[in-house]
């Protein structure tokens, strides 16, 4: 919901960025990137029906970065531990 709000917010204001993230171990810890254009088609979906919470320090973190020359990086939600996906067995 967080990234939702900062991405239609650009948006809106026909602004085209990047938005970037950081790659899951299982597809080789990388970085991927997408550009995204007023134009671009978006399809938000989630899961259940509950509506989350809005961290506000959150969207002007993230909003921050959306800003930047370095585009929308995601972030994990300020105040909270990242997570670690479980490790793999061999």
């Amino acid at each position: 919901m967080h990234l939702q709000i900062v991405i239609t917010a650009k948006l809106r204001r026909n602004e085209s960025f990047v938005f970037s993230w950081k790659d899951a171990a299982e597809l080789g810890s990388g970085r991927s990137t997408i550009w995204l254009h007023p134009s671009s088609t978006l399809y938000y979906r989630y899961l259940g029906s509950r509506l989350p919470t809005i961290n506000r320090d959150w969207i002007d973190v993230l909003m921050e970065s959306a800003n930047s020359s370095g585009g929308l990086f995601f972030t994990p939600e300020p105040g909270t531990a990242p997570v670690t996906p479980p490790a793999r067995r061999s």
